[in-house]
């Protein structure tokens, strides 16, 4: 595996992380392209292509934490920061979901954001949005059609014969929605 690779896979996690420690846009991108350029550098001492994430995650750590210290800044730790990153990120239905939400169009977005998300009775939607009670209906019962086909298409799932989502998620590589 080489660096390419290693950021098509891992780049949005890595800077995920980053963003959550230093808490601007900017300086996280920057320190990303630090990791990466140390992961570049480095790759060749790592033993145990199973501890790659691993491995990334604790580069990135010791970038975040030489930025605190070249800025003379408190890097505070959490209880997050003392659970192993495979197990933080690892892949899941949340992370599809997600993706096939925001994949949505707007009209069906955000009625499931107003009933499924905010609990909204359905009257209430259609009062705010000003539009009839058939159409929030309609939208509402679309938009979960489309997120049971989006893990058809995302992960390969299969509708069951009672209607059921049948199948397992992927490996982040394989899936086609969070790749």
């Amino acid at each position: 595996m080489d660096t390419k690779d290693i950021w098509k896979l891992h780049a949005d996690d890595i800077k995920y992380f980053i963003l959550s420690k230093v808490k601007d846009e900017v300086i996280a991108d920057d320190l990303l392209q630090e990791t990466f350029i140390k992961v570049h550098t480095k790759l060749n001492t790592l033993k145990d292509e199973g501890k790659l994430k691993s491995w990334l995650f604790s580069i990135a750590r010791y970038t975040v934490l030489d930025y605190f210290r070249s800025k003379k800044l408190v890097y505070e730790t959490t209880d997050e920061d003392f659970i192993f990153e495979e197990q933080k990120l690892e892949h899941n239905e949340a992370d599809c979901l997600h993706g096939i939400i925001k994949s949505l169009p707007e009209k069906y977005r955000e009625t499931l954001l107003l009933s499924d998300v905010k609990g909204l009775k359905q009257q209430q939607i259609a009062d705010q949005l000003n539009l009839a009670l058939p159409t929030i209906k309609s939208q509402i019962q679309r938009g979960r059609k489309m997120i049971a086909q989006g893990f058809v298409d995302c992960c390969d799932f299969v509708i069951n014969d009672q209607g059921f989502l049948v199948g397992e998620v992927k490996d982040k590589a394989d899936c086609k929605m969070c790749h």
